[in-house]
């Protein structure tokens, strides 16, 4: 279960055979994602566990387990801003609930990017995805 906004990554993940060109499609994806405002680029919104510098920021509408999830990121790494561009295609819109059903693995394993991505990014990766979890299951108890 994943966003549809992520179904359209995956289907053009498809069309792209080369592994550069992926690349090239998640940093792309990156360069469109607006900044974040220098004054919530706080410890309480960096993430901890990735090489480089990560900052998301949450944006909940509603309240308990239906509460709409949304977030706002940035990196100081192109990839990794990339990265959170496909993380939020993943998860916007959904509620609290359903974000705590999406197999992160599984779904970015369909786009080929855990064999491609080095262990530290990796470990980015999942740094960002039990952040998100974390505050969807926050969000869902209320």
């Amino acid at each position: 279960m994943a966003a549809q906004a992520f179904e359209e990554i995956a289907e053009t993940f498809e069309f792209l055979d080369d592994w550069e060109d992926r690349y090239r499609h998640v940093i792309e994806l990156g360069r469109e994602m607006p900044p974040l405002d220098e004054a919530v680029k706080v410890p309480a919104t960096k993430v901890e566990g990735c090489a480089s510098q990560v900052w998301l920021l949450p944006r909940i509408t509603g309240q308990g387990p239906q509460a709409r999830f949304d977030f706002d990121g940035e990196s100081d790494a192109m990839i990794v801003r990339g990265l959170i561009a496909v993380l939020h295609a993943l998860y916007s819109g959904l509620s609290v609930t359903e974000v705590l059903a999406v197999d992160a693995t599984a779904e970015l394993g369909r786009l080929g990017l855990t064999e491609h991505l080095s262990q530290q990014r990796s470990n980015g990766v999942r740094a960002m995805v039990e952040r998100i979890r974390l505050l969807a299951a926050q969000t869902a108890a209320g």
